[in-house]
């Protein structure tokens, strides 16, 4: 059903009204937009030596790299056949990513989309496919941290169980003690959306400038920004 710029997929038997208790959010480029600056400069190293990386072969493993190995600097030494030092390649862009990361805002609407939920009795939680040595830094780092009820990173799951694996959904539920009815998970990542799916949970897609430009499937709502979603709106529309 499309109602307005909302493309919505109701679950069979689904009482949204009723039973929304959780939100669960993602972190890199829905909280933060990590993965724009370190897309750009990985296409700027790129480019220092000749080639060209795909958002297609980088959206491999965007939010999550549990569906696939992909390895961008290994991949850019395959290209040009040179004697490119791979770890060089890592620290080069770590280094230079992070330093534009630092200077990235709260996305549009996180902060307004927190304060309602609190207004609603919505409890709050972060899936993320990164680490908690990543994501607990950047939320302290945001003056977000207090603001989760639960945080759930790629070190509370098995290797290799991050997104689009359901694992860290699951296990978000787990923690929240809501069953998956009763939540609603907010990704920007394609990755994020199928784990979203996987694990049985409504999901909205939010895709910032660069995820825009991957193939989503299987998302229950869209919107631009999180800055579009009220969840007071989103309640009416169930």
């Amino acid at each position: 059903m499309r109602t307005g710029s909302f493309l919505i997929e109701r679950p069979v038997g689904y009482n949204f009204a009723a039973m929304l208790k959780s939100l669960i959010f993602d972190f890199d480029g829905l909280i933060l937009d990590t993965e724009t600056p370190e897309f750009s400069v990985w296409q700027s190293i790129y480019r220092a030596h000749g080639q060209e990386i795909s958002i297609q072969k980088w959206g491999q493993v965007i939010g999550g790299t549990g569906a696939s190995k992909f390895d961008a600097a290994q991949h850019l030494c395959d290209l040009t056949r040179d004697s490119l030092d791979v770890h060089s390649l890592r620290d080069q862009h770590n280094r230079r990513s992070n330093s534009l990361i630092e200077q990235q805002p709260i996305l549009p609407g996180v902060v307004e989309l927190l304060d309602e939920a609190d207004r609603l009795n919505v409890s709050l939680a972060i899936a993320s496919s990164s680490p908690h040595s990543w994501v607990d830094t950047h939320l302290g780092r945001l003056g977000l941290y207090n603001r989760f009820d639960k945080i759930v990173c790629a070190d509370d799951v098995p290797p290799g169980r991050t997104k689009p694996n359901p694992d860290l959904f699951l296990l978000a539920l787990e923690q929240l003690k809501v069953p998956k009815e009763a939540a609603v998970v907010l990704e920007d990542s394609p990755n994020g959306v199928k784990a979203a799916k996987s694990a049985g949970i409504f999901a909205v897609a939010v895709p910032n400038p660069t995820t825009s430009m991957l193939v989503f499937e299987g998302e229950s709502l869209r919107v631009g920004s999180l800055a579009d979603l009220k969840l007071s709106d989103l309640l009416g529309h169930f």
